[in-house]
């Protein structure tokens, strides 16, 4: 009976080791290949507001989600969706704060995406109405309160202050056909100096598994909720697109 009641607990420890044993190996991957997806204008990502703002990074992550709904209906979840709503996320944040030792904002108000960007200090350096956002901001990310600076397109493309990150990062939806669209985001990262490099290098290698974890998760969201407003009939008190009616 002892031995029965063991093996829960011998499962989650060896699914615990697992979990960290990946943690690390991914750390140690994101380390080795920081600065080797450095491209410069025009490469294959077709982002041509992206490559006027930001031609030369450090970081890219580029990820993206088949979505059955339309283009339009999908890019106005995206820039509606409750990012805060997911408890993992929620977590993902809570970590992060824990361990650089930041202050929680208990009085934070919960947003659609767009709108809690900007609320966070991020400014609109390119826009695509019904299509494509592009977001922008200096920081540095790896002290414990970032504070995330929202500068004008020609600002952010000349921004080049020392000990500073410039990140830009997108909310698109295309087109497939009139009935299914890819949602994806990219997110560029150019530091501005060799002694923000070392620091943005250590920080990105231990919060690249969570940072991408949020995209995916965020994006997973989007499609889980255009798909479900495309089934619902279009009837008054029903639904609009952007705004969700129970």
């Amino acid at each position: 009976m002892r031995r029965i009641c063991t093996l829960p607990i011998q499962c989650l420890a060896g699914a615990g080791l697992l979990a960290v044993a990946a943690y690390a190996s991914y750390v140690g991957l994101a380390w080795c290949r920081y600065g080797q997806t450095n491209r410069t204008a025009n490469d294959e990502s077709g982002h041509a507001d992206l490559d006027r703002l930001i031609p030369v990074y450090d970081v890219v992550e580029r990820l993206q989600v088949h979505v059955a709904a339309p283009a339009e209906l999908t890019f106005s979840v995206a820039c509606n969706l409750r990012l805060l709503r997911s408890g993992l996320i929620r977590a993902i944040f809570r970590t992060r704060g824990f361990v650089l030792g930041s202050t929680a904002d208990e009085n934070r108000q919960e947003m659609g995406l767009a709108d809690q960007a900007k609320a966070w200090g991020w400014s609109t350096l390119a826009e695509q109405p019904g299509r494509e956002i592009v977001f922008g901001a200096v920081t540095q990310p790896w002290i414990a309160n970032p504070v995330f600076h929202g500068l004008s397109p020609a600002e952010f493309r000349s921004f080049q202050e020392p000990g500073f990150v410039k990140i830009a990062w997108t909310l698109r939806a295309d087109p497939l056909d009139a009935a299914n669209a890819v949602a994806s985001t990219e997110t560029r990262v150019a530091t501005t100096d060799a002694a923000a490099r070392a620091k943005f290098r250590r920080y990105w290698a231990f919060v690249s598994p969570g940072t991408i974890l949020i995209r995916l998760l965020a994006l997973r969201r989007v499609r889980t909720e255009a798909e479900r407003s495309q089934a619902i009939p279009l009837l008054p008190g029903n639904f609009t697109i952007g705004n969700r009616k129970s």
